[in-house]
């Protein structure tokens, strides 16, 4: 059935789940829901065709024997156009969030609200309809992924402008928002899997972007591969589910609102199927969200761009697996095996990128595996029950990492033109190769250590409040009777993983930014601070950095620490905000498992461990900047070698050359086997034998077909006389 697209905007729905009634007695309406998710599609259509037509006029100025130059002179429509399209329908959808956020502020929301559009599927009592699912997680996620996308396609404008492919590349990062949105705005397990393998073909097309450079191809090839092992876990869990509810519930669904409503009294606490559908989720996460052992894609994923990298690892696509543990927070509060499973991979992981970060040089892969490392960090708060606490660092994280993303961006913009205007062939992603960039990028410079004391757990930034609740929350429940030594040996290597980050972002600005210039005198002459439409999302994103964390304090150091003066306007209000998604999980927690909230493993307060968290990372900081200030850095091509345990930190634990010999090369020797000896040895060989057979039988026929009558009655003659014999005999 095709539907026309307004049809997606003025629809006003067939149900609305629940009518919030607000303490001016107003209800909840939503305000054009649809058009967030399909603006971005808009814009994906129009800068398609836009990429198209610049494809063709490209075409025909090479058959003439011109080369196109559009950077010289006026640029064409189809690479002016796209500057307002790509950031302009991201803009739109953000303020259509924000409008709607604003009047869930002012409702007393309890249940989620509902907008059904059309039916996708129905066979018998089974349907699934396309329809948007509006609560307070959702909320927060929409407004993430619009707002900080937005600022991330302003940068692209600066980043992106000389590129030839520029609309085309519009038309991509449009589609991601396009299938993040539904990702996460969907009502259903089905439908968030759309959003699910949207968003993970996306990043193969942008990861590959430049699909003539046969690394940066084989990158998102390999980001796509990786991740449908991930999703197979998810299709596993939804089969799980439908047939778990079908056999206690009496029905089969995969509705969020209906499974959530029947898991407890449907499925037993800790049972066998509940456990089983929640760590096929893990599985599913640990794909999406770069956890051990699916992990190995996102390192590479920094073959895109670099607005591309800051899209995908800090507000959207390694999100997503975080949101889903989030989202079905009630399956993994009824399995506590499950949600122990997810504190553990994730601190696993957190420790385990964080060391690998110390030895690596390409200022865009130590922001991969920083990546990897915090969002093992909010798998540990979604682990162990702090689903608002987990979120709250999703939040923060999309912050200051974009942050972090676009400024090396900068770095990497200015270099690139510095060393290109000098023909030198050196690296312009080695930190090896910069030094002393604050002389030339101050603005780069002030706000990338504004995001590097966030991302390093220091008072007041945003990562402060999300990262020490996380470590808190994972040292209360150490208190557990049956899992407290497992959640003990989380706590411990989440302040493990906390004080390396300290070490390596401090590693990271000290080498970029201070010392003296590696770039050459040549060079530097040609280092510049990045256009105003580069460094203006990174001043925005510098203050949401700093006070973006003041949402959600606990009142145990909001009330002790100023609060009482009235000098630090914080509350808990995202915990607040997120309860009535998230209370259900917290109950079940609490009444089968016991309510931590206010344990620490050895002794003290929240605001104490504060105090100390803070401090602590502080001090590494201070030691890291002068440590790596000491040392004499040189040039990449001057350096020697890595050596003993730094050479297994800089080859990954050689992670990948084990996967590539354990499974990848097995795996291409089977199909070259299933090839050649299979495929075209014996499957070719039958085909081609009964072939070569019929044509025997003909050639040993045609030699009877002589064409003379004589012939032909010689051998009827005989015939006849052996027919003869036969019957006589």
């Amino acid at each position: 059935m095709t539907l026309p697209l307004g049809y997606f905007v003025l629809q006003e729905g067939h149900e609305i789940q629940a009518a919030a009634q607000g303490a001016h007695g107003e209800a909840f309406e939503p305000f054009l829901p649809g058009l967030v998710i399909l603006l971005p599609l808009i814009g994906f259509l129009l800068n398609g065709v836009l990429a198209l037509a610049a494809s063709r006029r490209s075409a025909d100025s090479l058959r003439g024997g011109a080369e196109l130059d559009f950077f010289e002179g006026k640029r064409p429509l189809t690479h002016s156009l796209p500057t307002w399209i790509g950031p302009g329908v991201i803009g739109l959808a953000f303020v259509i969030v924000l409008v709607n956020f604003t009047r869930m502020l002012g409702a007393d929301l309890h249940e989620p609200i509902i907008r059904h559009y059309w039916t996708w599927m129905s066979t018998g009592a089974f349907e699934v309809d396309v329809a948007l699912q509006l609560d307070q997680l959702s909320m927060v996620m929409m407004m993430v992924v619009t707002g900080v996308g937005f600022l991330i396609h302003v940068f692209s404008v600066g980043y992106m402008g000389e590129d030839q492919g520029y609309p085309r590349y519009f038309s991509y990062l449009n589609l991601f928002v396009f299938f993040m949105l539904i990702l996460v705005m969907g009502a259903s397990f089905l439908l968030m899997f759309v959003g699910w393998e949207g968003v993970g073909f996306c990043s193969y097309i942008l990861i590959g972007y430049w699909f003539t450079d046969k690394e940066k191809a084989s990158s998102g090839k390999k980001a796509f591969i990786v991740n449908r092992i991930g999703d197979l876990g998810f299709l596993v869990a939804m089969f799980l589910l439908f047939a778990g509810f079908g056999a206690f519930g009496g029905f089969g669904t995969l509705n969020f609102v209906e499974v959530f409503e029947a898991a407890p009294d449907a499925l037993v606490y800790g049972g066998g199927i509940v456990t089983a559908i929640t760590l096929c989720l893990l599985l599913g996460a640990s794909g999406k969200s770069a956890q051990i052992p699916l992990y190995v894609w996102l390192p590479d994923a920094m073959a895109g761009p670099t607005p591309v990298s800051a899209l995908i690892h800090a507000a959207t696509m390694v999100t997503a697996g975080v949101y889903m543990v989030a989202r079905t927070s009630v399956l993994f509060a009824l399995a506590p095996v499950g949600g122990l499973s997810v504190a553990l991979i994730g601190a696993l992981t957190a420790l385990f990128a964080a060391t690998i970060d110390l030895a690596q040089y390409d200022i865009k892969r130590v922001l991969a595996y920083s990546t990897i490392s915090q969002l093992g960090y909010m798998f540990i708060g979604v682990g162990v029950g702090a689903y608002a606490a987990g979120v709250f660092h999703l939040m923060t994280h999309a912050f200051f990492k974009a942050l972090l993303f676009l400024g090396s961006g900068a770095v990497i913009h200015s270099m690139h033109h510095a060393l290109h205007h000098t023909h030198n062939h050196a690296d312009p992603q080695d930190m090896r190769n910069m030094g002393g960039l604050k002389k030339y990028m101050p603005i780069t410079w002030i706000t990338m250590w504004i995001a590097t004391l966030a991302i390093a757990g220091i008072w007041p930034f945003a990562g402060f409040f999300s990262k020490d609740e996380i470590i808190w929350k994972a040292g209360a429940r150490a208190g557990d009777a049956a899992f407290g030594g497992w959640y003990t040996l989380i706590w411990i290597m989440a302040l493990a993983a906390a004080m390396i980050t300290a070490v390596y972002m401090t590693r990271l600005m000290i080498m970029t930014f201070h010392g003296k210039n590696r770039t050459g005198d040549e060079e530097a002459r040609h280092l510049h601070e990045a256009p105003w439409v580069m460094w203006v999302p990174l001043a925005i994103l510098a203050v949401l950095s700093i006070f973006g964390g003041w949402i959600n304090v606990p009142h145990a150091i909001s009330d002790s620490f100023l609060g009482g003066y009235g000098l630090l306007p914080m509350s808990e209000w995202l915990h607040e905000f997120l309860h009535p998604v998230a209370g259900v999980a917290t109950e079940i927690q609490a009444t089968n498992a016991g309510d931590f909230a206010h344990y620490a493993p050895f002794g003290g307060g929240e605001l104490l461990w504060a105090v100390l968290s803070t401090l602590a990372a502080l001090v590494v900081v201070l030691i890291s900047a002068r440590v790596v200030g000491g040392f004499k850095i040189l040039p990449a091509s001057e350096s020697p070698a890595p050596e003993g345990f730094k050479k297994v930190l800089y080859m990954k634990y050689y992670v990948d050359e084990f996967y590539d010999r354990i499974i990848v090369q097995p795996l291409i020797r089977a199909s070259r086997f299933a090839w050649k000896v299979i495929d075209a040895g014996i499957v070719d060989g039958i085909a081609n034998g009964l072939g070569n057979l019929a044509r025997a039988f003909g050639w040993f026929g045609s030699l009877f077909q002589t064409g003379s009558v004589n012939t032909y009655a010689l051998f009827l003659a005989i015939g006849v006389l052996v027919i003869l014999g036969v019957v006589a005999f």
